[in-house]
């Protein structure tokens, strides 16, 4: 009783912080001022039409994403609303794919240099990857690869949540923006990717 009144927590826990970070890209888009994460990019990048372009893209379609992904992965909406879980999967694939490809643009421009760009553009092609293969594994009806890719991609696109999280912390512990920020480029995502491995194991799901 106690162990699934834990997973029942931590799964509204989930669920909340997808939705809560989903939306959160309106508050950039109807700011009438920078502020954020933009504040801390150059004037010359923030004049760049298509860095703004991209900039917007990856947060709003990134947004979509994690607002959408989470409902994947809710055993009675795959077996009782099948035609509505492979429409929201197909949003989350599209919405995805967009974000990883503006992600990857921006983060040759990530604020901390290499270390931070490095950091940013693996974790874009890593989502970039694992959502393609978990789009052909189910059209090539390959359900366990669809599975386990489906957890990876979304493990890489709720680093947007890690991040929000571990930024904070790591500011108040080192007590510099820009070091915090070297670290959070790969804190975001690493821990997500050993956590969908260890849960990808646990399922028993062959991805060979």
């Amino acid at each position: 009783m106690a162990q699934t009144t834990r997973n029942k927590v931590a799964w509204i826990v989930f669920i909340f912080l997808a939705i809560g970070i989903g939306l959160y890209p309106l508050v950039y888009i109807f700011a009438s001022d920078d502020f954020g994460l933009l504040l801390n990019k150059s004037d010359a990048i923030r004049a760049s039409s298509v860095w703004k372009v991209a900039f917007y893209g990856h947060i709003s379609f990134g947004g979509i994403a994690l607002l959408m992904g989470w409902s994947q992965f809710i055993k009675k909406l795959r077996s009782k609303r099948l035609q509505l879980h492979r429409n929201l999967g197909k949003v989350y694939v599209v919405t995805a794919i967009l974000s990883g490809l503006s992600g990857l643009y921006l983060g040759f421009y990530a604020t901390g240099g290499w270390v931070s760009s490095i950091g940013f553009c693996s974790l874009a092609l890593i989502w970039l990857f694992t959502t393609t293969r978990a789009y052909i594994a189910i059209k090539n009806k390959d359900l366990a690869l669809h599975q386990g890719m489906m957890l990876y991609s979304y493990a890489a696109c709720f680093a947007a949540v890690t991040l929000r999280i571990w930024l904070p912390i790591l500011i108040v512990i080192f007590g510099e923006f820009l070091v915090a920020y070297k670290i959070v480029a790969w804190l975001c995502w690493v821990p997500n990717m050993i956590f969908a491995f260890l849960w990808v194991r646990r399922k028993g799901l062959n991805l060979a």
